[in-house]
């Protein structure tokens, strides 16, 4: 058998990488939230940023508490609403304690009322994610486009947000592929970015 066929596919990788994540306590999922967010961005919060986080789903780090201390420090506080599959997501000003709409794919989302922000930094979930800051999602593709789509009017600074555990050796990157600028776990800063 040839390499590429024994290498695990990202089905497989993500697959394996959500069974730990899943397998970890609510304590130990609290302690990491707070350990990311006591420990903070590796850089500089630019005055006004606008930060975009996520509603975390399926046992995700949740970035509520890095969020809060980053409006604390000034940052104006967005999250994703989905559209439709293979448009850009679009981001709504939220704070915490807002209401929440639930969406169809059964996410909260902000409410589209709210004014609609472009962010400078993203907050990015993920299933797993390399040492090169390659990511993998879950499939769909949200991110990818939304990031293709950020780029092309502006830098966005990308930080994926993880649990040590769902590191792997690597991610079968593509040529397309874009690595994330940073990944905070509850252990480590891993930073891909140049300064």
């Amino acid at each position: 058998m040839s390499e590429l066929t024994d290498a695990p596919s990202k089905n497989d990788l993500r697959a394996a990488a959500l069974a730990r994540r899943l397998a970890l306590s609510e304590a130990e999922r609290g302690a990491a939230a707070t350990a990311v967010a006591a420990r903070g961005l590796p850089f500089d919060l630019p005055d006004n940023a606008v930060v975009s986080g996520y509603a975390p789903i399926r046992g995700e780090l949740d970035p509520k508490p890095l969020l809060q201390a980053l409006a604390a420090r000034g940052a104006r506080l967005a999250l994703p609403a989905v559209e439709l599959q293979g448009r850009p997501l679009r981001f709504h000003a939220w704070q915490p304690g807002d209401a929440m709409v639930r969406s169809p794919l059964g996410i909260d989302e902000p409410r589209r009322e709210a004014p609609e922000l472009i962010p400078d930094i993203l907050l990015v979930p993920l299933a797993a994610f390399d040492a090169l800051g390659h990511r993998i999602g879950y499939g769909a593709g949200y991110y990818d486009c939304t990031l293709e789509a950020l780029r092309a009017t502006r830098p966005v600074v990308t930080v994926g947000l993880a649990f040590a555990v769902q590191q792997i050796a690597a991610v079968p990157a593509a040529a397309h592929d874009v690595a994330l600028d940073y990944v905070l776990t509850e252990r480590e800063t891993l930073i891909f970015r140049s300064r």
